[in-house]
C-alpha cells in the first residue's frame, strides 16, 4: 500500500515522479514544462492515477486512505476510490499526501466503510526499495481490476453543485518535502474545519446499476492490498459505538431498576387507593411472588407461539443489509399468529377455561417471565462469546460483561433459521398484551357482575388491539427499525419483550377492573376521534419511511423531495417527514393519549404509559441526533435546518 508518487512543489504546478524517473530528470525538465504549462493555461495536476493519498470524507473533518482513479480538468475535480469501494470526486484541497499522516492516529486512517482495519506502520519510509516496486505492482494490479469492475459495481459519485474552475495556487510554497508533511500533519485538521463551513453545501449523487454476478471492487482492492501489507487485526472494543443509557455504570443500574419498577407498578395498582403518596405499598409474603404453575403457564405460551412462528405460512421477507452485506430472511406470519390466538382464546372460554387467573396471579405470571428473560439472556450472552466478529452489535460491543451482557452482544442470534431477536419482539409478549387485556375484561364483569365490560374498559381493549393487529399486519416494516438493525438481542430487549410489554402496557385495563371510569357517548366519540387521528398520523408516516428505505428510487416515492448525502443515501423532507423529524412518535404519543383518558384523572397512574413513552421517545430522538450527526455531517445539519420541529409541529 506504498504511495508509488511523491510530488516536488513548483510555482505554479506539479511534476510528479514516475516510478521510472529520477529526481533529477524531473527537476532538470521543471523550467521546461513551467513555460509550456503556463502558456497552455493547463491546470496543475498533482496526484496521479495510481496515488495512494488520504482524501476528506466529505462533511466531516476525518482523511480517509484513498486512491487516486483519474482528474477531470474541466471540474478540478479528482476521483478516488475508498477502501469499501465507494467511488468519490474531491476537490485538491481535500487531498493532503500520505506521508504527512504516517505519524498521526491509525484510527484517522480507516476507512469509512471499514472501520476495522488499520492504517499503516508509521515507520514506513518512502524510498524506492524494492517492498515499493511490489507495492506500485500492487497498486496497478488493483487499478485493473477496479477498471474492469467499473460497470458492474454500485458506486456513489459525488460533484459539488458549485466546482471550482482552477487548482489552488501554491507559488508560495517554497518548503522542502519533509517540511511540508510535517506542516500537512499539523495544519490538516483546522483548515478541514475551515473548508467544512466554507464550503457546505448540498452534493449530487449518481448510482451504478449493480450486478450481483461481479466481484465487488472494494473485495478485489482488499485482496491485493494485503499481498502488499498485512494489517493487524483491531481489538473488538474498536467495533463499539458510544455508550448510552448511562455507560457501564447506567447498565447496573437499570439492571437492578427494571424489575424492581415493574414489581412497584404491580403492588401498587393492587392498592385500594393507588395514590402515589402511598409509597411504598406493602409487600406480600414471599411465597406470593412464585407459582409452578404459572411458570408452566408462560412456558406453554411462548412454546405456542414458537409453533406458530415456524409454520410455513406467510411470507419470507428479507432484511435490511447486514455490514458484512448479507440480507437474512424473516417468517412475517405474526397476523396468522394473533388470529390463531384469537380463536385459541374464544375456544378456551367456551370450554370452560377461567382465563380470570391472569388478573388474580398477575404477579406470579410477571415474575415467572422475568425468570424466562433473565434465563434467555444469559443464553445470549453465553453463545455471542462464540460468534464472528462481524455478527456482533456495534452497541454491544464495549467490551464490558454487564454493559454488553444488558444492550445485547450479537445482533441477530438465530438457532439455525428460527431468529431469536424478531421472534421475541413481535409474538409473546405483544401478542400476550392482548390476551392479558381480554382476560382484565373479563375480570372486571366478574367483580362488578357485569353483562358487558364498561366503555372505558372497551376502548382500552380496542386501541390496544388494534395498535398490535397493525403491527403485525405490518410486521415487514419492523425489519428497518433501530431494534432490528442496530441493537444487539441482551437483556434490555429480552426483559423488554418478555416482561415489560405484557405486564406494564396493561396497566391501564389492570387498573379499570378495580377503579372503573364511566364515560359519556360525547366524551366516548372525542377520544376516538384522537385515537384514529393519531393512528393515521403513526401509520401513513411509517409506511413512508419503510418504503423510502427499502426502494428509494420506486415511482410512487418520487414526488417526495430528499437531501443527498455522502453515504449515498438521502433523508426525506416532504410528506410526513417534511412537518417533523419523527411524524410516527407524534402519532403514537396521540394514540397513548387515548389510552389514558379512559382511565380519568383521580390517579396518575394509569398515565403512567403516557409519562413513560415521552420520556422513551425523547431518548430514542438523542440518539437518532447523535448516531445521524455522525453519519451524514453536513447533510444532517442541512436537514435540521429544513426541518425544525423535531416531535410536535408549532402551531401558529
Amino acid at each position: 500500500m506504498g504511495n508509488s508518487h511523491q510530488s516536488r512543489p513548483g510555482p505554479d504546478f506539479h511534476i510528479p515522479y514516475g516510478t521510472g524517473q529520477t529526481r533529477q530528470e524531473s527537476s532538470a525538465g521543471t523550467d521546461v514544462g513551467c513555460v509550456l504549462l503556463r502558456s497552455m493555461r493547463m491546470p496543475s495536476v498533482k496526484y496521479q492515477k495510481g496515488d495512494k493519498v488520504m482524501g476528506r470524507w466529505p462533511g466531516s473533518s476525518l482523511y480517509y486512505e484513498v486512491k487516486v482513479l483519474g482528474f477531470d480538468i474541466p471540474s478540478q475535480l479528482y476521483t478516488v476510490i475508498y477502501k469499501d469501494g465507494t467511488e468519490l470526486e474531491l476537490k485538491e484541497h481535500d487531498i493532503k499526501n500520505f506521508t504527512g499522516f504516517q505519524t498521526r492516529s491509525r484510527s484517522r486512517s480507516r476507512s469509512p466503510g471499514r472501520r476495522r482495519s488499520r492504517s499503516r506502520s508509521p515507520g514506513r519510509t518512502t524510498r524506492r526499495s524494492s517492498s515499493r516496486t511490489a507495492a506500485v505492482a500492487a497498486a496497478a494490479a488493483t487499478e485493473s481490476s477496479l477498471s474492469s469492475n467499473k460497470d458492474t459495481k454500485l458506486e456513489v459519485r459525488l460533484s459539488p453543485l458549485q466546482q471550482t474552475m482552477a487548482a489552488e495556487n501554491n507559488s508560495n510554497n517554497k518548503h522542502e518535502e519533509n517540511n511540508m508533511a510535517n506542516k500537512v500533519n499539523e495544519k490538516a485538521e483546522a483548515e478541514v474545519e475551515a473548508e467544512s463551513e466554507k464550503n457546505q453545501g448540498r452534493y449530487n449523487l449518481r448510482r451504478r446499476k449493480d450486478d450481483g454476478g461481479a466481484k465487488p471492487a472494494s473485495v478485489v482492492a482488499e485482496q491485493q492490498e494485503k499481498e502488499v501489507v498485512k494489517e493487524a487485526a483491531p481489538p473488538a472494543a474498536t467495533l463499539s459505538t458510544p455508550l448510552d443509557f448511562g455507560g457501564k455504570i447506567g447498565a447496573y443500574l437499570w439492571l437492578l431498576f427494571l424489575p424492581s419498577w415493574v414489581l412497584f407498578l404491580v403492588f401498587q395498582v393492587n392498592l385500594e387507593d393507588p395514590s402515589l403518596l402511598n409509597f411504598p405499598p406493602p409487600l406480600p409474603p414471599l411465597e406470593a411472588f412464585w407459582d409452578v404453575q404459572a411458570l408452566g403457564f408462560v412456558i406453554l405460551w411462548i412454546l405456542f407461539q414458537a409453533l406458530l412462528y415456524v409454520l410455513p405460512v406467510g411470507k419470507l421477507s428479507e432484511g435490511m443489509p447486514l455490514r458484512s452485506g448479507e440480507r437474512l430472511k424473516y417468517r412475517t406470519n405474526g397476523f396468522f399468529a394473533i388470529m390463531v390466538s384469537a380463536v385459541a382464546a374464544a375456544v378456551a372460554v367456551h370450554q370452560g377455561v377461567d382465563l380470570t387467573y391472569i388478573h388474580s396471579h398477575f404477579l406470579q405470571l410477571a415474575v415467572a417471565s422475568f425468570l424466562i428473560s433473565v434465563l434467555l439472556s444469559v443464553y445470549l450472552y453465553a453463545r455471542s462469546r462464540y460468534a464472528a466478529p462481524e455478527q456482533l452489535a456495534q452497541g454491544g460491543n464495549s467490551g464490558n460483561v454487564v454493559y454488553d451482557f444488558f444492550k445485547g452482544h450479537e445482533l441477530n442470534p438465530r438457532i439455525k433459521n428460527f431468529d431469536l431477536k424478531f421472534f421475541c419482539e413481535m409474538r409473546p409478549g405483544l401478542i400476550g398484551w392482548c390476551l392479558i387485556n381480554f382476560a382484565l375484561a373479563l375480570a372486571e364483569m366478574k367483580v362488578h357482575r357485569l353483562d358487558a365490560p364498561s366503555y372505558s374498559m372497551i376502548l382500552v381493549n380496542v386501541f390496544q388491539l388494534l395498535y398490535v393487529v397493525d403491527g403485525l399486519w405490518n410486521e415487514e416494516a419492523i425489519l428497518t427499525t433501530m431494534d432490528l438493525m442496530h441493537d444487539g438481542f441482551g437483556f434490555m430487549l429480552a426483559f423488554g419483550d418478555l416482561v415489560w410489554v405484557p405486564f406494564t402496557y396493561t396497566l391501564q385495563a389492570y387498573y379499570l377492573v378495580s377503579h372503573p371510569n364511566s364515560l359519556s357517548l360525547p366524551v366516548v366519540g372525542a377520544i376516538v376521534t384522537l385515537k384514529l387521528l393519531g393512528f393515521y398520523i403513526f401509520r401513513k408516516s411509517n409506511s413512508e419511511k419503510n418504503a423510502f428505505r427499502r426502494d428509494p428510487s420506486d415511482p410512487k416515492l418520487s414526488h417526495l423531495k430528499t437531501i443527498p448525502t455522502a453515504t449515498g443515501k438521502s433523508l426525506l423532507v416532504s410528506g410526513w417527514w417534511g412537518v417533523v423529524r419523527h411524524p410516527n412518535y407524534l402519532g403514537d404519543l396521540m394514540m397513548a393519549l387515548a389510552w389514558s383518558l379512559p382511565c380519568g384523572f383521580s390517579h396518575l397512574l394509569p398515565w403512567y404509559y403516557m409519562i413513560y413513552f415521552i420520556i422513551l421517545l425523547v431518548h430514542r430522538d438523542s440518539r437518532d441526533m447523535s448516531d445521524c450527526r455522525r453519519k451524514y455531517g453536513s447533510a444532517w445539519d442541512e436537514y435540521c435546518r429544513t426541518v425544525r420541529y423535531r416531535i410536535i409541529p408549532r402551531v401558529y
